[in-house]
């Protein structure tokens, strides 16, 4: 292998376990600070987050295979994705009766703070994720790896989701904004299974996967 190849490569790695990192320090907090204050939307976000982590399992695999073989799925990687699949699917279904029960009972969060917080640092990381991935990606002339930034993009939409809903809350105190987010976040988790389970059963790209 060239050695600007091997450089190109350890920078793929270098920012795989950096979106892996990231992904389960901003869940935790997300977590945390969703249930401490009672907000759904956070919450729904770490949880997203966790659920990311599983799929960051998958695209470390998926360098591996594209290093010493090539671009085409193997087995580990079908299972990750059916795993992630799966796991997007029950966060929806979470978010969209949880939501429902907060629209019902007019559910107010005690604040929406560190939803604010926790979504500015998360768009500043995820915009410069993209562009990186998207770089190497290009270099090494690999649509794995520009799909795999591709689709970090919806990390991007959900952070400007929860942004929204926490400063739409902050400004309104409208309990059923703060849903609002969770129901958006439920939208594009639905998604994101969806193509899941498409990129298991196909093993081709799907729309968030096209060579720009």
């Amino acid at each position: 292998m060239e050695p600007d190849k091997t450089i190109l490569f350890k920078c793929a790695f270098a920012l795989a376990f950096i979106t892996v990192f990231y992904n389960l320090v901003e869940g935790l907090f997300s977590i945390y600070f969703g249930i401490h204050d009672g907000t759904i939307s956070l919450f729904g976000f770490g949880i997203d987050s966790f659920v990311e982590v599983i799929s960051g399992i998958g695209i470390w695999h998926m360098l591996i295979r594209i290093k010493n073989r090539g671009e085409e799925r193997d087995k580990f990687e079908i299972t990750a994705l059916r795993i992630t699949g799966m796991a997007f699917y029950i966060l929806t279904i979470g978010l969209l009766i949880t939501a429902m029960y907060n629209f019902i009972v007019w559910h107010k969060p005690e604040t929406t703070f560190w939803g604010i917080i926790i979504s500015v640092i998360s768009i500043f990381t995820m915009s410069l994720l993209i562009y990186y991935k998207i770089k190497v990606g290009r270099s090494l002339d690999s649509n794995a790896l520009i799909a795999d930034a591709n689709c970090t993009k919806t990390c991007l939409y959900l952070s400007i989701i929860l942004l929204f809903s926490s400063i739409g809350y902050e400004l309104t105190g409208l309990g059923g904004i703060d849903s609002l987010g969770a129901l958006l976040i439920a939208y594009f988790s639905f998604k994101e299974g969806r193509e899941a389970f498409e990129k298991a059963r196909t093993g081709k790209n799907c729309k968030c996967e096209e060579h720009h």
